[in-house]
């Protein structure tokens, strides 16, 4: 980040300070505020961060009117077709895409840490089995810390990397187990001789009875779904991961607070969304009277899967899914799903309507990864914890940035505060 040759000037009570303009690689400029408390006595007022970087990063890029993503300078688009998911985690870990030894390595840094203590079976045994995974996952992730309290000095380089591999590496076991506990089945342990995602697909499907071979091609499908998942910048659950790290806080703590965050369906809970938005049209025949309901304000109709708080034109993921959805419907012999045809079908009319082509509401990635996670076999409840399975990598990338970052402080936001002013306690009479 460099300092423009630009400034912004603010005049308040015959007083004028200026403000540096700063830069980053890429996108739009910032003014730099940090200095209006002190010179001005005043503060900003931004609801829900819209318009306030709060922080700097070199991690992810994203340009929501050109629909670009970029981790680490690399297109979204290569990495989901030239790369592991393990090598986009090096990458958003390191900076760097890992040479073909460093990959081996850090391959087989990650199968080193995905057993579970084994007292951690316990935990589930206090759970209903009707429970919803992610409260599960939420708790089991928090309760890494004490199982995993050997490296948590946080100010200690080798102890942070070792805590990232083991998140990175035990997550996706926590996440099937959580699955396997709701129905009723036995744990499958992971295996080292498998691939990231082919491990997580083996301990998710796998059962003691019978040889289970994880499909190539599902393994893919699901390597790329880890991929466009991994980070999106300062989202809410990203920007939770940072606050509960500005504290100081152990990362599996932090991690548990981003899982939290992710739960909310504003957040995670999307393709969920859409899957039930499909149901509910039923047919083709039904998506002119759908869309005019979601035109109408008053319906409280909405259309799922298309529009984004960033995105401004087509998600660049959303076409990675919609190619990986065909690829597991081959796959699997589909070939007449309702879903899909009815997803494609409405994908046509929303771009072409102008209603929703002036409001630039594109399809974005969690329009066809509900499908595509149907397809596998992957319930609805299981969705949001897949993307947490996902995003602990980039969760993780940014808790290390932030911890590295020199004069990092404890995250503060200010407030309007609009309540009751200054008033004495009535006395009590006697």
């Amino acid at each position: 980040m460099s300092e423009s040759a630009k400034s912004v000037s603010v005049s308040l009570d015959g007083k004028t300070t200026e403000f540096p303009v700063l830069t980053g690689t890429l996108g739009q400029p910032v003014i730099d505020i940090r200095k209006l408390p002190a010179q001005l006595g005043m503060f900003t007022y931004d609801p829900a961060y819209g318009g306030t970087a709060a922080c700097e990063s070199k991690i992810t890029f994203i340009d929501g009117d050109e629909g670009v993503l970029l981790h680490r300078g690399y297109p979204i688009d290569q990495l989901a077709e030239n790369a592991s998911f393990l090598e986009v985690a090096f990458l958003l870990l390191n900076g760097e895409m890992p040479t073909a030894e460093q990959n081996e390595q850090f391959s087989a840094q990650i199968k080193q840490h995905t057993m579970l203590h084994e007292q951690l079976r316990h935990f589930f045994n206090g759970y209903r089995r009707d429970a919803h995974p992610m409260a599960m996952l939420c708790g089991t992730v928090g309760a890494l810390s004490a199982f995993y309290h050997d490296h948590l000095d946080i100010t200690d380089p080798k102890q942070r990397e070792i805590s990232a591999m083991r998140l990175i590496a035990k997550v996706p076991t926590l996440a099937a187990w959580a699955y396997k506990y709701t129905q009723g089945f036995p744990f499958v342990y992971p295996r080292n001789d498998l691939s990231y995602a082919e491990n997580f697909l083996y301990m998710m499907f796998a059962m003691p009875s019978e040889e289970y071979t994880v499909s190539p091609v599902l393994a893919r499908a699901m390597d790329r779904i880890l991929i466009l998942h991994a980070d999106h910048e300062q989202n809410a659950s990203t920007s939770t991961v940072r606050l509960a790290g500005s504290t100081g806080a152990n990362p599996f703590a932090c991690i548990a607070a981003g899982i939290a965050a992710l739960w909310g369906p504003a957040h995670g809970g999307a393709n969920e969304a859409v899957l039930k938005m499909l149901g509910e049209i039923g047919s083709v025949e039904n998506i002119p009277g759908f869309i005019e309901k979601v035109k109408d304000k008053n319906s409280g109709v909405k259309l799922m899967g298309f529009g984004h708080r960033v995105y401004k034109n087509f998600d660049p993921r959303a076409k990675i899914m919609q190619q990986t959805c065909h690829e597991v419907l081959a796959e699997l012999g589909v070939k007449d799903e309702p879903l899909l045809d009815l997803a494609v079908a409405l994908e046509k009319v929303a771009l072409e309507d102008p209603y929703f082509v002036q409001r630039k509401l594109y399809p974005n990635v969690d329009f066809y990864s509900g499908i595509i996670l149907k397809a596998m076999g992957i319930p609805t409840s299981m969705f949001t914890v897949l993307f947490a399975v996902a995003r602990t990598v980039g969760w993780i990338s940014q808790w290390k940035e932030m911890i590295e970052e020199p004069g990092q402080r404890i995250g503060r936001p200010r407030q309007i505060y609009t309540g009751a002013p200054r008033r004495d306690l009535p006395q009590k009479t006697a």
